[in-house]
């Protein structure tokens, strides 16, 4: 799984082949992640001529925590190069700016759906629906070849959801057998809780919160994590050793260590010990 995943370079941000869409194209407000309000479609004052952030080294000391755990999944490069052929927005008339920035949310929620669909087909438990993922894969790549105009007109949201259910059905297969409330935990609101040591291996943890939770040395092998809220999660010698569906912006955004175990589809934040 991991190998394969990462082999898929078009699945990663590759800021030198965009044109600093995720710097323009989405808003943000004042919080404990951004340090100014910022209007979707206008650029961050921290953007430079050259697409390049100006204070990229010193986002979280600045208040930039936010842009430090995002990622577009490959989406810009796609974007910048695919779509729009190379075109700068900078210097492309005004509406095809415009719809740039409107389609690059769109493709984004495609190549995260891409990198979900990747991985659920190197899991062997998922085997009696790999046909079904395949297609699916397929018809997302195929979405994301789109012209601006099929892009612009597509209902995403129906996409998900029709992936979202063959994902579910593969956390049903790979998790298959696992009793308790305590396994059971889709969209639990989590915010904060103790749980230190807690057994949450192969839990269903589907869009969980788990801000600022502490889940210090708790075992979390095997746990679904498709869509769970890490903000500040203590993962401190945490094991997430075969979790799945974890994606680097939601490692990105907790805390953990170097006793911190991980699935291989993921690598260890540089924050997590440079003390940033």
């Amino acid at each position: 799984m991991e190998d394969h995943i990462a082999t898929r370079s078009d699945l990663r941000g590759d800021c030198a082949r965009c044109f600093g869409l995720c710097c323009v194209a989405l808003p943000f407000a004042v919080s404990a992640d951004f340090a100014s309000d910022k209007a979707a479609g206008t650029p961050c004052p921290n953007l430079q001529g050259d697409h390049r952030c100006g204070i990229h080294a010193k986002l979280r000391p600045k208040g930039f925590a936010g842009c430090t755990v995002y990622d577009c999944f490959g989406a810009g490069q796609q974007v910048s190069q695919v779509t729009f052929a190379g075109q700068d927005w900078r210097t492309a008339p005004r509406e095809q700016a415009r719809r740039m920035f409107e389609i690059f949310p769109v493709v984004r929620q495609l190549h995260e759906l891409l990198r979900h669909l990747t991985e659920a087909l190197t899991l062997p438990a998922a085997g009696p629906i790999h046909p079904d993922l395949r297609r699916a894969l397929a018809r997302t790549e195929d979405l994301t070849h789109g012209t601006p105009e099929e892009l612009g007109a597509l209902d995403v949201g129906a996409h998900r959801q029709e992936v979202g259910e063959l994902l579910l059905r593969t956390s049903e297969l790979v998790r298959a057998g696992v009793r308790g409330k305590k396994k059971e935990r889709r969209g639990a609101d989590l915010m904060g809780a103790r749980l230190q040591g807690a057994d949450l291996s192969r839990a269903n943890l589907r869009g969980a919160c788990l801000i600022a939770a502490d889940l210090t040395g708790a075992d979390l092998r095997g746990a679904d994590l498709i869509g769970a809220d890490l903000r500040d999660t203590d993962l401190t010698d945490a094991d997430l050793t075969g979790a799945f569906f974890l994606t680097q912006p939601q490692v990105n955004a907790a805390r953990g260590s170097a006793g911190t175990r991980l699935p291989g589809s993921v690598v260890r934040p540089v924050h997590w010990t440079a003390g940033l």
